[in-house]
């Protein structure tokens, strides 16, 4: 558990080195973060590319678990150009830093040169760190202007908007910037939303202001004026308008008669709260657990050693340690402690028929097991029962799944399916099609692979990196999760550790899929119980 979660962003770097012949630079400040005890980087994140400038001001923030007991190094990497293969862009040096001195330092600001070019200056990256509030509120408001200054000589002036909010010492720091309305003086912008804790840190009277300026192609552009508000100010635009003054302090002090620059009226202010995934187990939803175990041929005999379906005497199977890894921690969120669970591609005494979801304890009207460990029992006693045989399909348990889940859809009840198989999925059509259509519906998937097999259908199905569809229909959430369990044989013969990982990561996206299952419902958590 984190002491604190910290709000870490990246305020300009200055005097970059211009690494491009006819214009200036175009930096991306790249974050690496170094895993406790490894020396090993791994990119965690990247700012906006903010284009032909030497002093960039990025939005974009990264927010880290900040430990007090860990050395948390970082890395900050400003790449000179925003190529898609970040070795091919020009280096304008780097900064290391520990998230910890970020923490520790004054007022949580820190400058570091940049360094690794030789007999280069490569400027400065100042690094300032933010303890975030439990404000979890989002604001979706909407701008306009009137009259604004006239900056361009063919033309009108082409404005957008820029946010920052007031940092406890003083300073300022950018935190949203509209979209650029071209050849007006009276722009319209588009609703956007922001956090509440981005716009003020959860502190409603802290200054926020906000510049209007004209957008330029060569990135210089023109100051037209600014005005300062609060959270709580705009908040009331929820019952009236709210219309401020741009100046420009320049012409204000240039001229007698200057009265403003424009007007800009808040036209719309709402305020929505951000719930997460502890908000509905707290108000009552229960996480329902289903398991489907692969009884295929291709397992092996289950007596010998080298089955997957083997366990000795001072170690569980590969499928046994995946379920119990698994099983043990969600079931604290299911009240019942009774787990249906099921088996496929097997042959069921006593005619030989072959089912791809039947009940592990052979109870049909009622195939729930009692705690984790009825379900394992009733696991190595259908071993002992059945016949392995194949082929291997997924779609009948998937459906048998979806279908109770369609009988509540409220949000009161959430379904994760456990499914560990050995081998290359059969119906693969039919698969894609069940998951299509179970997406619509308040259900999970996670696969966990076993044994030395290729999965790569596996990886199609997880649908991380291309939206999985069927016939024309695509499915409407993300709801599939695969690992290998290979991935987590440790050679240190640490089994609780690799098991806590495994766990870990096929349960890890299991939140956020309930809670745009949720969101796609406007589904809101119910009152938890005083």
């Amino acid at each position: 558990v984190p002491h604190r979660v910290a709000d870490a962003w990246i305020r300009p770097p200055r005097n970059l080195l211009d690494m491009d012949t006819f214009s200036k630079s175009d930096p991306v400040v790249v974050l690496f973060v170094q895993g406790s005890g490894s020396s090993e980087w791994k990119e965690f994140g990247r700012t906006e590319v903010i284009d032909n400038t030497l002093n960039p001001d990025f939005v974009r923030k990264f927010v880290l678990d900040y430990y007090f007991e860990e050395k948390q190094n970082l890395r900050f990497d400003p790449p000179g150009s925003h190529s898609a293969v970040l070795g091919a862009q020009d280096f304008l040096g780097q900064a290391f830093v520990a998230l910890g001195e970020v923490i520790g330092s004054q007022r949580g600001r820190l400058e570091r040169p940049l360094t690794g070019v030789p007999g280069k200056r490569c400027g400065t990256i100042l690094l300032l760190a933010e303890e975030l509030s439990n404000c979890r509120d989002i604001v979706t408001m909407q701008l306009c202007a009137n009259k604004l200054d006239k900056k361009d000589f063919f033309g009108k002036s082409d404005p957008f908007l820029v946010f920052y909010r007031s940092n406890e010492d003083g300073t300022f720091t950018i935190c949203h910037k509209t979209e650029v309305v071209k050849n007006t003086l009276n722009p319209v912008w588009q609703p956007f939303t922001i956090p509440v804790r981005a716009l003020c840190n959860g502190d409603y009277d802290r200054t926020v202001k906000i510049d209007v300026y004209d957008w330029d192609r060569d990135g210089s552009h023109d100051f037209i004026g600014e005005f300062a508000t609060s959270y709580r100010e705009l908040s009331r635009a929820q019952s009236q308008f709210t219309v401020y003054e741009v100046l420009n302090p320049r012409k204000k002090c240039k001229k007698k008669k200057y009265v403003n620059s424009g007007t800009v009226t808040l036209l719309s202010f709402s305020v929505e709260s951000e719930f997460t995934f502890v908000d509905y187990i707290r108000g009552g939803t229960q996480l329902n657990f289903t398991v489907a175990i692969d009884f295929t041929a291709s397992n092996g005999i289950p007596s010998q050693p080298t089955s997957l379906h083997y366990a000795s005497p001072y170690q569980l199977s590969a499928y046994a340690l995946a379920l119990k890894a698994v099983g043990e921690i969600i079931q604290d969120y299911d009240s019942d402690k009774l787990f249906p669970a099921y088996g496929f591609g097997a042959k069921l005494p006593p005619d030989g028929k072959i089912s791809h979801q039947f009940p592990l304890n052979n109870n049909v009207d009622n195939p729930s097991c009692a705690g984790i460990e009825g379900v394992l029992a009733s696991y190595l006693q259908s071993l002992r029962t059945v016949q392995l045989y194949g082929p291997t399909n997924f779609a009948p348990v998937i459906n048998q799944v979806a279908g109770t889940a369609a009988q509540v859809t409220d949000g009161s009840q959430y379904h994760v399916l456990l499914i560990i198989t050995d081998g290359v999925i059969s119906d693969m059509l039919q698969t894609k099609e069940a998951i299509v259509t179970a997406s619509a519906l308040p259900m999970s998937i996670i696969i966990v692979g076993v044994g030395p097999a290729e999965f790569e259908a596996m990886e199609e199905l997880d649908g991380d990196e291309v939206r999985l569809s069927s016939r024309g229909r695509y499915a409407e959430r993300d709801i599939v999760q695969f690992v290998p369990f290979r991935d987590y044989v440790d050679d240190s013969g640490n089994q609780v550790l690799s098991m806590a990982r495994l766990a870990k990561d096929v349960l890890a996206e299991i939140p956020e899929q309930l809670l745009s299952y949720m969101k796609t419902r406007d589904i809101k958590p119910r009152q938890a119980d005083p």
